[in-house]
């Protein structure tokens, strides 16, 4: 039974700025209310808006430190020297290795290597064994990206091994900075850089731009890596603003027009439109499979053999022959099918423990451990349960002797306090507002259940765990024209801070009666609503996990809608579709 959501409809913008917007664009009024809501008041904002330029980037120079790690590549070069390109096993990580490392490729450095942890035995970040490895092979400098933050130990260990390490990273760091040649973090609170909100690959593209722009390398030489910097800035929800907006529009072009082969490979597996891919496509699609190896557990790669784990999503993403990518597409698609089936299954077994334990339903918060579940897929089960139960949750499991386990919120609650008022009780942890990870020793269970929960008990808002949705504006059917629908297409692409606009439209029926249960298990609802207003309006329309009303709307009685509006691309054909966020029974007389 899906949960009932409250509908909260935003205020307007200010009529003004919105009667300016329109006389000077043309838009209609509907999108330049829009526009004003998100703080683009102005005709110059509006034009920047919908006209991003890659001109308007941000001189890479000003992130502190920036100096520091052009000079350190720059010897590096000169000397020869073996460099590592280090980086986390999800999809931010994966791409950030590979974008760089195809850089210094590009550029004629070929004394190279990548590096990706194995979340299993090494875990998230910089590891010992990865420093080892490194001085082993001969390696003078790490490059290390979407991590490393606060690795202040591990950067301390690598200099007695004689290996320098320069950290592109985009999480908070602690009160310490690592000792490293140079530390790219916009988030530094020394660092005056005018964003700091980028990917962590977005962090290692400003280094590439720095490069270049020493170097006379034309941007033009660089703007073909943006593919996979817009892969990490979908899949990492950073906010579609600013910088991120810009990079992302032309990483789209690159993504549409000319991808890698790697890319490419997944985009064909995936059976996607070659020239309409979306940010939808990437979150959805791309992403969770390049992410899905480094969930599943590897053994020791070998260079000469099949890749796996987050070693593999590398090695598709820097893959420059069409043949082997398609091999290595297959194995981790492999992967994403074996991922699917576990999360399936470890989702029924965590929904079947809470709804066997009525005082687990009972909580404002979920925390729930099973020593067999694996831990690269803890995160998706997470997110799975608030679905469900729409609360704060934690999902544990162990982990060469540890409890592991990773926390998800909900809108309104921070997650990072949460977690942090049970500090004492971990062994590390990190994250942010709605998400974290933690470690801890097993005896600390029980006694971290009981915190965390009495720490949501006592500090959640009540109304927060009934789910919002808010509308950006109401709608008639009959405004969704096609010059409408282009207009709205402008807004893209759409994220965290430029989210799809959702509409809400009263009193629509199904007329003929012909809405159909559609997938799998008959989970989703496909139906033509129509608006009797005049003028009588007709709209296909998607409702996925929303079956629940299908008696009533085929039976012809009228409901209220909300809803992003999209384009349906089928067999060569483009049809505007919108797909319904929520549905209410209308029974008003």
């Amino acid at each position: 039974m899906p949960i009932d959501k409250r509908w909260e409809v935003k205020a307007q913008g200010d009529s003004a700025a919105v009667t300016q917007i329109v006389s000077h664009t043309g838009i209609s009024p509907v999108l330049a209310n829009l526009l004003v809501q998100r703080g683009i008041d102005t005709v110059e904002k509006a034009k920047k808006f919908f006209d991003p330029q890659l001109a308007d980037l941000h001189n890479p120079f000003l992130m502190k430190d920036m100096d520091k790690a052009v000079k350190r590549v720059e010897q590096a070069i000169e000397r020869n020297e073996r460099i590592m390109v280090y980086g986390d096993y999800d999809v931010d990580g994966t791409t950030a290795v590979a974008l760089v490392y195809k850089f210094l490729r590009q550029i004629g450095h070929t004394n190279l290597m990548f590096y990706i942890p194995d979340r299993y035995t090494e875990g998230y970040g910089i590891s010992r064994k990865g420093i080892d490895i490194a001085a082993k092979k001969g390696v003078k400098l790490v490059i290390a990206l979407d991590c490393g933050i606060k690795a202040v130990e591990k950067v301390d260990y690598a200099k007695e091994k004689g290996v320098d390490f320069i950290i592109c990273d985009h999480h908070l760091p602690a009160e310490e900075i690592p000792h490293a040649v140079a530390v790219l973090d916009p988030k530094r609170t020394d660092c005056t850089y005018p964003f700091d909100e980028l990917s962590g690959c977005g962090v290692g593209f400003k280094l590439v731009q720095a490069y270049a722009q020493t170097h006379n390398i034309p941007f033009e030489k660089i703007v073909w890596l943006l593919d996979l910097l817009v892969v990490s800035i979908a899949s990492d929800i950073v906010p579609l603003v600013d910088e991120n907006r810009i990079l992302a529009h032309y990483g789209l072009r690159c993504l549409n027009a000319n991808p890698s082969e790697g890319l490419l490979s997944i985009i064909n597996i995936c059976k996607l439109d070659r020239a309409n891919i979306t940010i939808d496509d990437i979150v959805f699609k791309i992403g969770p499979r390049i992410n899905a190896a480094g969930r599943m557990r590897m053994d020791e790669y070998d260079e000469n053999d099949t890749p796996s784990g987050g070693y593999a999503a590398v090695k598709l993403l820097v893959e420059g022959d069409e043949a082997a990518a398609t091999r290595f597409g297959g194995v981790i698609d492999g992967f994403n099918q074996d991922r699917k089936s576990i999360d399936r299954s470890v989702t029924q077994e965590a929904h079947d423990y809470i709804e066997s334990h009525p005082e687990l339903k009972a909580r404002k918060s979920t925390v729930i451990y099973n020593p067999k579940w694996m831990k690269g897929i803890v995160g998706i089960v997470a997110s799975r349960l608030i679905e469900t139960y729409y609360r704060p949750t934690v999902v544990l499991t162990q982990s060469n002797g540890f409890v592991t386990g990773s926390a998800r919120s909900i809108p309104g609650f921070d997650l990072y306090q949460a977690v942090e008022s049970c500090s004492d009780l971990l062994e590390n942890f990190g994250g942010h507002m709605y998400a974290a990870g933690l470690t801890m020793r097993p005896e600390n269970v029980e006694e971290f259940t009981r915190r965390f929960n009495d720490y949501v008990e006592a500090n959640i808002d009540p109304k927060i765990l009934v789910p919002q949705v808010e509308i950006d504006s109401m709608l008639l059917f009959s405004d969704i024209t096609p010059s409408f629908h282009r207009e709205l297409n402008r807004f893209q692409p759409f994220g965290p801070g430029n989210n799809a606009p959702v509409f809400a439209t009263k009193c629509v029926i199904n007329e003929k009666g012909d809405a159909k249960l559609v997938g799998a298990e008959a989970e989703h609802l496909r139906m033509d609503l129509t608006q009797t207003q005049k003028p009588n309006t007709t709209i296909q329309t998607i409702a996925f996990s929303q079956p629940t009303h299908y008696e009533w709307i085929r039976s012809g009685r009228p409901i209220d809608v909300c809803y992003q509006i999209v384009e349906n691309h089928y067999r060569g054909s483009v049809t505007t579709q919108l797909r319904i966020k929520d549905i209410k029974r209308n029974t008003n007389k």
